[in-house]
């Protein structure tokens, strides 16, 4: 995709050559791999603002990039982007710049680390356990075994760690800078390989890596730790680590969003009556009134005892929902007391009717009397035949 080198600036297209340098020094100082060292990002960022600037403060090829855009090959940048750099601030911070951006850089790495509900309260120093290509112990990443003559110039560049490259096109020559293929850019090559990492500058450890968490972090965040990925070689930064995180479940609370919520579970006569309890708090023990005639569900709020707010100021609320739990079974003399209490109330209670029970009902009293003539009366009869059929 095309790069608008002017959006890319901050800068109109008839900008003039002075506000395009100050828009040039303002960037290339904010995204300067000096002050932004790991991050591929702003060294990305670096790059493409140079490129602009080459481009932009050369009135020819400033011209032929309004005409045809970035695509042009006569206006792509092939040069060293310290050079530019140089030429507008100097040659001893770029230079030492420049020393810096050879090499490999580390590769980053991930690690899942599961928090508890306290921890994120709080914003805990944290440990996680990491493997890691560290930096070799025997030859501190030189590669080349100690006290041996184990490096010599690399001849494809001539120490110089880059390679430049011309060619031809129907718009005029076209140079381009890269990294050495054989040195990768350190300049040297090893010619007698360190006997403990086989030339490669590192290996590989295990190391306890401390992760601070700010106050009031969530599950599913992920947390950067510069510099704690894998070793850089010959000179190249370290890689950084790259912490995503799980929060354990709590035995008391879950969490909603800066809130914190509790069930509390009472008796059918506590919710009638009214009742104090005391729930659990991060902060301690608290106490709650409710009220008599309090309905399932209703919700008490407790302030500040929720989680502080992640990148605000203040802290969420502790909501206590009260939930009513009807007993499955009762004893006998609580059955009666229910009873009592309907029927001073005016409330129905329906008992489903047993089989049991209509025998019992059906074989009572009314089992001895006949008729007048002294024979079985017809309920009898009919009380008769239900407990047949029941049998069969």
């Amino acid at each position: 995709m095309p790069i608008d080198y002017y959006e890319l600036l901050g800068v109109a297209s008839d900008a003039d050559s002075a506000t395009i340098k100050a828009a040039y020094r303002k960037l290339a100082l904010k995204y300067h791999p000096d002050r932004n060292q790991g991050d591929v990002e702003a060294e990305e960022t670096f790059k493409k603002v140079n490129e602009a600037y080459a481009v932009l403060s050369d009135p020819e090829k400033r011209q032929r990039y309004d005409r045809f855009g970035s695509d042009d090959p006569s206006v792509a940048f092939g040069g060293d982007i310290f050079d530019i750099f140089t030429s507008v601030f100097g040659g001893g911070f770029a230079q030492a710049a420049r020393g810096r951006a050879r090499g490999q850089p580390g590769e980053d790495l991930e690690a899942r680390l599961e928090i508890t509900l306290e921890q994120a309260r709080e914003g805990a120093q944290v440990a996680v356990e990491v493997e890691h290509m560290a930096v070799c112990e025997h030859c501190h990443g030189d590669r080349a075994e100690p006290g041996s003559a184990g490096k010599s110039s690399c001849n494809t560049c001539g120490g110089v760690g880059q390679v430049r490259t011309q060619a031809q096109s129907l718009f005029g020559t076209v140079m381009t800078t890269r990294a050495c293929p054989r040195c990768h850019g350190a300049g040297q090559i090893v010619t007698t390989p360190c006997t403990a990492c086989s030339g490669r500058g590192r290996s590989l450890s295990s190391e306890t890596v401390e992760v601070g968490l700010p106050k009031g972090i969530d599950g599913g965040y992920r947390l950067r730790v510069p510099g704690k990925g894998n070793a850089g070689v010959d000179g190249g930064p370290d890689g950084d680590l790259y912490v995503y995180l799980d929060l354990a479940p709590h035995r008391h609370f879950t969490r909603d969003g800066d809130d914190l919520r509790y069930l509390l579970e009472i008796g059918p006569a506590q919710a009638a009556l009214g009742a104090s309890f005391e729930v659990p708090t991060l902060d301690g023990p608290e106490v709650v009134e409710l009220a008599p005639g309090t309905q399932p569900g209703r919700e008490v709020r407790l302030r500040g005892k929720g989680m502080p707010r992640l990148r605000h100021a203040g802290v969420g609320d502790q909501i206590v929902t009260v939930r009513v739990v009807i007993p499955e079974r009762l004893p006998k003399r609580a059955r009666e007391l229910l009873h009592a209490y309907a029927a001073a109330v005016g409330e129905e209670i329906f008992e489903k009717q047993t089989v049991l029970d209509r025998i019992k009902e059906m074989f009572g009293p009314r089992k001895r009397r006949g008729d007048a003539s002294g024979g079985p009366s017809d309920e009898a009869d009919e009380a008769e035949q239900e407990v047949s059929s029941t049998r069969a």
